[in-house]
Parts: structure tokens; sequence; C-alpha cells
């Protein structure tokens, strides 16, 4: 068997594949974070990081990210604390009482108090099928 050309390895059958030049990296490129509009360095070295793993090229500079992830480390991104939660005023339909309720009532849907809730199997989180009903087939 024949060694192959410099550069180029053999494949399956007399295929030859030319292999990349490890000292061929690519140029720096400039972006501009779409937080900020900064114009920031995407490296050579941060291109093969992100390339090496799958990812795409970064949107935001490295402070703006920084910025995101402590805003999604420490519980206020996406939610975090709103406040008081409205609640709304309902009749019960299984006792007739007030009920309150976080929800706005919608007319011709049935709401009910805590109480009747838990009677009527509500609110159980012992997982899937917790109303005593057996997992249906797919």
């Amino acid at each position: 068997m024949t060694e192959p050309k410099p550069g180029y390895t053999a494949a399956s059958g007399s295929r030859l594949i030319q292999q990349e030049d490890p000292s061929a990296m690519a140029a720096d490129t400039t972006l501009t974070c779409r937080d900020c509009g900064q114009q920031f360095t995407f490296t050579s070295g941060e291109q093969d990081f992100y390339a090496a793993r799958g990812f795409s090229e970064p949107s935001r500079c490295p402070d703006c990210r920084a910025a995101r992830k402590n805003e999604r480390d420490s519980g206020s991104y996406g939610g975090g604390s709103r406040g008081p939660r409205q609640m709304f005023t309902a009749t019960c339909a299984g006792c007739g009482g007030e009920a309150q309720v976080p929800f706005e009532p919608t007319a011709g849907k049935p709401v009910y108090c805590s109480a009747c809730f838990q009677q009527r199997g509500g609110g159980g989180r012992a997982g899937f099928g917790a109303r005593g009903g057996t997992r249906g087939s797919y």
C-alpha cells in the first residue's frame, strides 16, 4: 500500500481527504453586540473553541454575556420576584361560597373554593395519574 500525499489522509477505498492545516487558523472577526451595540473581537482561538463544540458565533460582547449570565444565576432573569399575585373573587360552583382564585374566572366554567377543589381531587402533585387512573398507552 502506498502512503498518501502529504496533507492528505486515506479514506475508505482509494479516496483521499485533505487534512486541515492546524497553522491555518481563522482570522479574528469583529462582531457587533446585539444588546449594547458595541463592537467586539471574536478571536480565532474563540472561533476554534466555538466550532469544536458546535456553538454558533456569539451575538453579545463578553461584558453583556457575563451580565446576562449573572441575571440568570441570581434568579432575576425571566420572572424572578414579581410581587403579590392578583386574586379574583368568584362564587364556588360546589358550595356557593366565596372563592379567591389567581385567575380571572370565565363565564360558563366552574370555579371551586380551596376545600371543594381538594374534595374533587384537584391539586394533586403525586405525579402522573394522581386521580387513581392508570397511564394510558400511546
